[in-house]
């Protein structure tokens, strides 16, 4: 299996900005789903928001990001970065998630996701965030 890490960032109504700012940087394709794609709208005013997009350019950059939604605690600088881990191998990632839920805390259980056919999130024994996903070509 091929797998990749990627910084993660988070912010609060700016990921869209942020994306389109590196993507100018950087090139490479913009890929993002917002809140209201995914059908999983719970403030209305969050519709357009960011719940998964993502930069990546044939020169290797690769950033992605999200918008945290109001109803989730959020301080800018706090727990500004997740590690994501995307892999090709379901068993594998999955084997990769429960290695790092050991003396953690599941924050979203390991499923079916709109961006991806499966989806994790989790903050191991040392405070660290992980996103772990299955590849989905866009």
């Amino acid at each position: 299996m091929t797998i990749t890490t990627t910084t993660h960032l988070n912010f609060r109504g700016d990921a869209r900005a942020a994306l389109d700012f590196y993507r100018s940087v950087f090139g490479g394709e913009l890929a993002a789903l917002t809140y209201a794609d995914a059908h999983n709208v719970s403030e209305p005013t969050e519709a357009d928001w960011i719940m998964w997009g993502q930069v990546a350019s044939e020169e290797g950059f690769r950033v992605m990001a999200y918008d945290v939604p109001s109803h989730t605690a959020y301080e800018a600088g706090v727990i500004p970065v997740f590690v994501s881990v995307r892999g090709t191998d379901a068993t594998e990632l999955t084997r990769y998630f429960e290695g790092l839920a050991e003396g953690g805390e599941v924050v979203v259980p390991i499923a079916p996701a709109a961006w991806s056919p499966l989806y994790g999130m989790l903050r191991d024994r040392f405070g660290v965030t992980w996103v772990l996903d299955l590849e989905a070509s866009w």
